[in-house]
């Protein structure tokens, strides 16, 4: 079994600067189906009301939903950023739990390289999937074999009207 964390904002923001959306179902068939994983982790950087549907319906596909802890300043920022968030419970997982053998990230953020280039070490990094092209220099560093572009199954998991 394996688990997922992934950058909500970075997948939604990533994907639709290529012209599409992923479906959240979808890709999480997707990854239960192709990558094992049974957990796969939604991070958010702050609550809103209105998106309260997105969040029950990513929770009834099988998302676990994750929130930014923030108080009323932060919320009314543009972004919640949730880097560190996302950073802390995969080696929070990496440390605590022994039930799992690889983490994956969906996310093109290049600040995840070091939680990356660290599992890769410990042997226990499946992949990171990158919601567009445009990914992160420090990433040419990382063997191909742990790199996938969400627009190469874009037929699988893209979202229709």
């Amino acid at each position: 079994m394996n688990i997922a964390f992934i950058d909500t904002q970075n997948l939604h923001l990533g994907t639709k600067t290529e012209g599409w959306i992923a479906d959240h179902k979808k890709l999480r068939i997707y990854l239960r189906d192709k990558y094992n994983i049974q957990e796969a982790y939604c991070f958010f950087g702050y609550t809103k009301v209105e998106y309260a549907t997105l969040y029950s319906r990513l929770q009834r596909v099988g998302y676990i939903v994750q929130f930014k802890e923030s108080n009323e300043e932060m919320a009314s920022q543009k972004k919640g950023n949730v880097d560190v968030d996302l950073v802390f419970y995969a080696m929070e997982a990496l440390i605590e739990r022994d039930d799992f053998e690889k983490i994956f990230i969906v996310s093109g953020d290049g600040d995840y390289y070091r939680l990356i280039r660290y599992l890769i070490n410990k042997k226990r990094f499946g992949r990171i999937l990158f919601p567009n092209k445009n990914r992160s220099s420090l990433y040419k560093r990382i063997a191909d074999e742990y790199i996938v572009y969400l627009s190469t199954i874009k037929h699988k998991i893209e979202h229709l009207n």
